[in-house]
């Protein structure tokens, strides 16, 4: 599988341990950032990742920041991408299973890199099979709708 990573500063390190270990299990890595301890803005990282999955450039994408929030919120105002939040073996599998989440997110500053894998290894080895359909539809469709309306408020906005 074709997994996007990235990170900010303050998840670099953890980001290296965890790109090194998707490797290690037989996936190819796109590595969008950051690249060293330098402060960096993570809505920018978020926002290539949530995109590259969009384009279908990677399949899965993993997020990391100090505490996994602030990549989780950015990454979800992408058209189309569900990113869940997880710091557990169980919360990694149903972000798969019953959400179908495209990425996962995790807080360097909040679970070790041992733990980061075991998560990792859950989201990466689970696999939508359809569970909760309905309540992702929901999802969907409310996602459409409101593109559909601001698309319509932008272009009526644009002739007056």
């Amino acid at each position: 599988m074709k997994i996007g990573i990235g990170s900010d500063h303050n998840g670099f390190e953890f980001k290296e341990a965890i790109k090194k270990y998707v490797e290690e299990n037989g996936h190819e890595v796109v590595d969008f950032g950051c690249y060293s301890k330098d402060a960096i803005d993570y809505p920018d990282v978020a926002f290539q990742v949530a995109e590259a999955i969009s384009q279908g450039k990677v399949e899965r994408g993993i997020l990391i920041c100090g505490t996994g929030i602030g990549v989780c919120i950015a990454a979800n105002k992408y058209p189309g991408i569900r990113a869940a939040l997880t710091h557990d073996v169980y919360s990694a599998e149903r972000a798969q299973l019953s959400n179908n989440a495209q990425i996962i997110t995790m807080g360097a500053k909040i679970i070790g890199i041992e733990v980061g894998k075991k998560v990792v290894s859950a989201f990466l080895n689970s696999h939508w099979a359809g569970g909760s359909q309905r309540k992702v539809d929901k999802i969907v469709k409310k996602e459409r709708e409101f593109f559909k309306d601001q698309r319509m408020d932008t272009a009526e906005n644009a002739c007056h």
